[in-house]
């Protein structure tokens, strides 16, 4: 059982790249699709019950965010996978703007974020963490965690 957590800034590929890289397999908690906190926690749950394995396609910029994942999953014997997103604010403005109306963020929501971005760390409790960039044509590099 896998419980991947995405972390990085809006309109860095994080939705994207859980689409290439595990539509098929995992399931997909996301709080835009969910809405709240409360019908996030039941999915969530609900995973971790069933033994179903998932991906966490939020921002997820802190520790302690992450920790809401990282904790009950690692309680249920699950293992815990990172992929940070680069996040470079300049570049994450300018691709937001290419996105649809309905799927723009405010340029001030992405700026949050980001300010509030800590790098993750195996100290977390993530068993594996990968650094993603995203290329052209919605590809992505995906390397082994350097920091």
């Amino acid at each position: 059982m896998e419980a991947v957590i995405l972390v990085g800034i809006q309109a860095t590929g994080k939705s994207t790249f859980y689409h290439h890289q595990f539509g098929r397999t995992h399931v997909r908690i996301n709080l835009d699709m969910l809405k709240t906190r409360h019908r996030e926690q039941q999915f969530l749950d609900t995973c971790l019950v069933t033994r179903q394995r998932f991906v966490v396609d939020n921002t997820n910029p802190t520790p302690a965010e992450r920790q809401r994942y990282i904790q009950p999953a690692q309680q249920q014997g699950f293992s815990i996978t990172g992929y940070y997103f680069e996040s470079k604010l300049a570049a994450a403005l300018i691709r937001n703007c290419d996105r649809t109306p309905d799927q723009r963020i405010p340029d001030k929501g992405i700026r949050g974020t980001a300010s509030r971005l800590i790098l993750p760390t195996y100290d977390e409790g993530f068993d594996q963490l990968f650094s993603v960039r995203l290329l052209p044509h919605q590809q992505f590099s995906v390397e082994d965690w350097q920091l």
